[in-house]
């Protein structure tokens, strides 16, 4: 699944696109994505100019100039591809929003995991209003780390992928952290330390950060707006590295699988 740098890199490459144009005409090649693309959108949105493209958690924000905004989500395998050649439609463009200028935002989505959707007032939609703060912010620290984890058994590495507590830190940029902070991700919420979650607070801004700068993560599924794949895997300390040695101390890397999803980590540089 794209995590939060895929999707931001997504909002950077379309931005310059669409905004401060109007959109010409919206169409629907196949509205059964996750939930179902809303018909009336091709004639509720015509000729809106949008003013602003940002993104919230790994959702995509289409502001319009009437108050209104598109909400997009990649899902498992989805992207945002900007056409202003005249391409014909690939296999799996479910969705295209033509702009005043015949450039196009196509959503193509082989698994049709995806959303979009819109909204009057996004930051009370159901899909928004109870998301945690953005890991990038100023109210992302440790001491809210600290303070959410109190008594808290489960494993810190979902303790740090739940949406509630802090959004977008998925399953490799969580491992990633993890090991930047040498915390064994294993280890109790409700165990870790203020000093720690201070330094982990840390790492989860720098890896997310780092992953931003370089494009996002090379999955098999995820490119960017220009149709590219991201450029940060080679960059990865632990994920997918099984059996590799560490970067620090060569130790064999570990995989376990924590809530269902593959972790990785370093069994000396993570004791604690």
């Amino acid at each position: 699944m794209p995590e939060l740098p895929e999707v931001e890199t997504t909002v950077n490459g379309i931005k310059p696109w669409l905004k401060n144009k109007s959109i010409k005409t919206i169409n629907i090649y196949n509205n059964s994505l996750r939930w179902k693309i809303p018909a009336y959108l091709a004639d509720k949105y015509q000729k809106q100019k949008v003013i602003a493209v940002t993104r919230r958690a790994k959702y995509i924000l289409v502001h319009l100039e009437s108050g209104a905004t598109l909400i997009m989500h990649l899902g498992m395998s989805g992207s945002l591809v900007v056409n202003n050649d005249n391409k014909p439609l690939a296999k799996h463009d479910h969705f295209e929003m033509v702009m005043d200028d015949n450039t196009s935002l196509r959503f193509n989505d082989p698994r049709r995991f995806g959303c979009i959707l819109d909204s009057e007032d996004y930051l009370n939609h159901k899909l928004i209003r109870h998301l945690g703060p953005e890991p990038l912010s100023n109210e992302f620290k440790g001491t809210m780390l600290k303070t959410k984890s109190n008594n808290k058994t489960q494993a810190v590495k979902n303790f740090i992928m739940d949406g509630k507590i802090v959004v977008g830190v998925g399953n490799i940029y969580a491992s990633e952290a993890l090991f930047m902070a040498k915390i064994n991700p294993t280890k109790p919420a409700g165990k870790i330390s203020l000093k720690r979650y201070q330094r982990l607070a840390q790492t989860i801004k720098c890896v997310l950060s780092n992953a931003i700068a370089a494009g996002g993560t090379t999955l098999s599924d995820f490119v960017n707006a220009e149709g590219k794949p991201g450029y940060f895997a080679q960059e990865l300390k632990v994920y997918g590295r099984e059996k590799g040695p560490c970067v620090v101390c060569k130790t064999p890397i570990k995989k376990v699988i924590i809530g269902r999803r593959s972790t990785f980590y370093c069994s000396r540089c993570q004791k604690q």
